[in-house]
């Protein structure tokens, strides 16, 4: 995760928060723009307590954190003025940067070859090409590396089309234009504990047995009525390869719905649930799914709750608590009494103007044969229309088709639908800004930028990017001594498994091993890909898709191992399975006795017999040696035999004497100091 992301996640300002982190206890260097996924989710949690969170404002509002200067802590985050970077007081050298920057215009501004600026970045942990955008905060700490100082440029901030940011003023309207919109809820919750089984007995459909193995693979929304009122629901994956899907889920959601199963308990993905709901500051409710299991336990799932915050009604608390069965759709309509519920507390909020131009956010895209680019978007305010010029991102197009949630053709889309569209010219990125253009000028503007545009080599997912054609990031990873790698080629049908599996993938990374994605892109398996494959050693992943007859013979004529899923987690642990194969044993040394060499009875070729006494611990059969003279090591050898007077040992141990037969180094010396140690052979997991 980003540390802007962060950032915004726990509503700190980021140079107050890489001073925070540190004293929570997590390593994270004050030039760190990443966070690794485990670590953020725990900083998140310990954020996310109130008192934990005061305790730290209020020794960094007195400067009593390491290498704090006096900085004021703004609790609105959205007021958050920058400040210069560390360091930059000294420099001579500004540029200016928006929200965001493409790469290759801040290598333009920096007057630096681009290439530079990419290894820069990929020594911070930032796989970037010249045609993607970094923010701001990334920009500002590689920028003050290179020595130079960086002023926000606020006039961009106002422009949705230059920046294709989300900004909660673009949604501000006049509140005469205002009328109330079906409420947007999603439902989040661990793998497995029943999400898109509740949304089935809600809408009377049977989609969980069209999703492979029982788990979503990938963001649906859907709408359904209760009382007259429309409700739109997001269905977020719960397998642990989904945090970024998830989140995505809360930043368009309206209402929680936390599912917890009662024969299970708070789980990992629960707790990371909770952080995206608390952080999007989401009122929620709880559905205690399975209570028709013999082993549900409330009290327990209730305890289970209070302890991290979420107090049930009827323990005293705030928290709305269902306990439902989806499999025997019991409770269903109490639990959606309540989402009703509290959409009347929150109603007020819960309103856009449909006479307005549409905005959205994308949720899903692929790319069709038949169709060309589809996406799936939420309409956040406005009426989507057909014929409508439109802008996602650097994709653009005049709508086609509108299709709704159950496939069928649509001429609008109000505030709250979930609708598939037709006519891009290009497939736009997940959690994307959809914005209607009116100005027929600006949509011939973007005709003619879209005419010239090569597209980016680089397909961006939420933390990495891959290449489509030919990655500079290629041969970087795993060229540092001793360190192995896997080649990986990933095809997917949709974006939003496609940057589900780089995560998992990347999180498997170890210190000597990793995983070099090469090239992830939609679409089926072709022969372009066997012959890259077989051109660099790499295994060709597959999700949702297939190799075309073309493929497989080259596969089978090449020799390129491909494997093919539905489920995301079979393609992962295929990768741990060849990880194992390649995992290097660690060994460790461990210290067990100490001796001084007395006499030097013999030195042959390889060996040496020497005499010694064992000062500390002890000396047994099978050992290292480490052979030290004046502090310094000399060399290594193993025993091969070990005596005491004339008779064979085992183990000597201290303030004993022995005669030693040692291989491997015959340079030992009067007064030379053993330090006798074994090795031990770990098999590391993955």
């Amino acid at each position: 995760m980003n540390i802007s992301e962060l950032s915004r996640q726990v509503k700190i300002p980021v140079q107050e928060l890489k001073l925070i982190i540190p004293e929570l206890g997590f390593d994270v260097g004050q030039k760190a723009i990443q966070v690794d996924g485990r670590t953020a989710v725990k900083i998140i949690e310990q954020l996310n307590n109130p008192i934990i969170k005061e305790k730290m404002l209020a020794k960094l509002k007195n400067n009593q954190l390491s290498g704090g200067e006096n900085l004021t802590v703004r609790k609105n985050y959205l007021d958050l003025e920058t400040s210069t970077p560390a360091g930059a007081k000294n420099q001579h050298a500004k540029i200016s940067v928006g929200e965001t920057i493409v790469v290759k215009d801040l290598a333009n501004q920096m007057n630096l070859p681009i290439t530079k600026l990419i290894l820069e970045l990929m020594k911070n942990g930032v796989m970037a090409s010249l045609n993607q955008k970094i923010d701001f905060e990334t920009a500002s700490i590689i920028a003050d590396d290179l020595g130079f100082s960086v002023e926000k440029n606020i006039g961009e901030k106002n422009n949705l089309i230059e920046t294709g940011q989300t900004r909660a003023e673009y949604f501000i309207d006049d509140p005469k234009n205002m009328v109330p919109r079906p409420p947007v809820v999603v439902v989040m919750g661990h793998v497995d504990h029943g999400k898109t089984k509740l949304l089935d007995a809600i809408r009377e459909t049977n989609l969980v047995d069209a999703e492979a193995g029982g788990i979503t693979q990938h963001i649906g929304a859907y709408q359904t009525k209760k009382n007259d009122q429309s409700i739109t629901f997001i269905d977020t994956p719960g397998h642990e390869a989904f945090s970024a899907m998830r989140s995505r889920g809360a930043q368009v959601a309206d209402i929680a719905i936390l599912v917890v199963a009662a024969d299970d308990g708070i789980m990992p993905q629960t707790i990371e649930a909770i952080s995206h709901i608390r952080s999007a500051n989401l009122p929620m409710v709880v559905a205690i799914n399975k209570i028709d299991k013999p082993e549900a336990n409330l009290d327990k799932i209730k305890s289970g709750l209070a302890e991290i915050g979420l107090t049930p009604e009827d323990w005293g608390g705030e928290t709305i608590c269902v306990p439902i069965s989806a499999k025997q759709k019991t409770n269903i309509d109490l639990l959606l009494e309540n989402l009703l519920l509290v959409y009347e507390m929150e109603k007020e909020k819960i309103v856009a103007n449909p006479k307005r131009n549409a905005i959205g956010t994308i949720i899903e895209a692929h790319l069709d044969k038949g169709e060309g680019p589809v996406a799936t978007v939420l309409v956040q305010t406005g009426t989507l229309k057909i014929s409508d010029s439109v802008k996602i991102g650097s994709a653009f197009g005049k709508i086609r088709t509108i299709k709704d949630w159950r496939g069928k053709n649509v001429a609008i889309a109000l505030p709250s639908t979930p609708v598939k569209i037709v006519g891009l010219k290009a497939t736009p990125e997940v959690g994307e800004i959809l914005q209607v253009l009116t100005d027929q000028k600006e949509f011939k503007k973007e005709q003619k930028k879209f005419k010239n545009y090569k597209a980016p080599a680089f397909i961006n997912t939420s933390k990495h990017l891959m290449n489509e054609q030919k990655n500079p990031v290629n041969g970087q990873v795993g060229e540092k001594e001793n360190v192995q790698k896997i080649n990986i080629i990933l095809k997917a049908d949709v974006l939003g498994s496609l940057e589900a599996i780089v995560e998992s993938l990347v999180n498997l990374n170890l210190p000597d091993l990793v995983i070099n994605i090469v090239q992830a892109t939609l679409g089926n398996i072709t022969a372009v890909e066997i012959e890259r494959a077989a051109a660099q050693n790499a295994l060709i992943l597959g999700f949702n898709v297939k190799p075309n007859p073309a493929a497989e013979q080259a596969a089978l004529e090449q020799k390129v191992v491909i494997k093919t899923a539905k489920i995301i987690y079979e393609l992962i642990d295929f990768i741990k399975e060849e990880m194992k194969k390649n995992i290097k044993e660690e060994i460790i040394e461990e210290v067990i006795g100490q001796a001084k060499v007395l006499k030097i009875f013999r030195t042959e070729k390889k060996t040496q017999i020497i005499g010694a006494k064992i000062t500390a611990g002890k000396i047994t059969k099978d050992c290292k040696i480490k052979i030290i003279r004046n502090n310094e090591l000399m060399g290594k050898a193993t025993l091969a035999e070990l005596q005491s007077g004339r008779q064979t040992m085992t183990e000597v141990v201290a303030d004993q004497e022995a005669g030693l037969k040692i291989e491997g180094f015959n340079e030992a010396e009067e007064n030379d100091q053993l330090e006798i140690y074994k090795e031990q052979k770990i098999v590391r997991k993955i």
